[in-house]
């Protein structure tokens, strides 16, 4: 499982779409969310947007993975789709703030790599939230003000880049992926290997 968080504006859902179109292991988690979708969002592709007794519901019949409250709505990544995922081999790629990422890592350690983006200064993420144009004014600043709060968890994540380059933090991206993937205990097939290595040796 692979985790993206930053602040509003910074870049993961940028990058994460970049990744998901280059690398055909990749699979996006597609979240939930009690919030109303954006002009150009879709259910069940952007997220699952639910009613908040639809989600209340699925929180009692423990079917998040995690779930956490983010700019006053509600968030949680659907437990089946991820568990079907990584049981066929695929990875999953997750667009999620760092109270969910505090979650996954106590929920599944052994399976979660987690990257922190930053924006390259405070002047060029207010202007990334104004330009996207997505949001009201106020709702903009409230982005800006809780910022300061949610880059205060870097230090709790695996990795931390600065996107001042899309090409680059996604190519930076895709090589912590690589490594991510060839550690040891991720390459479920080799004991057997050197098993086989040995006793044709012996």
């Amino acid at each position: 499982m692979l985790a993206l968080s930053s602040p509003s504006g910074a870049g993961k859902t940028t990058l994460a779409k970049i990744l998901l179109m280059t690398d055909n292991n990749l699979v996006p988690s597609v979240s939930a969310t009690t919030r109303q979708p954006r002009h150009n969002e879709y259910d069940g592709k952007d997220y699952h947007f639910l009613s908040i007794e639809q989600y209340d519901e699925m929180v009692q019949n423990q079917l998040f993975l995690e779930h956490a409250i983010v700019h006053d709505n509600f968030y949680g990544t659907p437990k089946q789709f991820v568990e079907d995922a990584l049981a066929i081999g695929k990875d999953v790629i997750f667009d999620i703030d760092w109270q969910g990422v505090q979650q996954l890592r106590a929920n599944v350690p052994q399976d979660l790599v987690s990257i922190f983006i930053m924006p390259p200064d405070a002047k060029e993420l207010r202007r990334r939230l104004e330009n996207r144009a997505t949001d009201a004014p106020e709702i903009v600043e409230k982005r800006l003000s809780k910022a300061a709060s949610e880059t205060s968890h870097w230090g709790e994540y695996d990795y931390v880049l600065i996107n001042d380059n899309t090409e680059k933090c996604s190519e930076n991206i895709r090589a912590i992926l690589t490594a991510e993937r060839l550690k040891r205990r991720r390459q479920t097939g080799i004991t057997e290997f050197v098993r086989n290595f040995n006793k044709a040796i012996f």
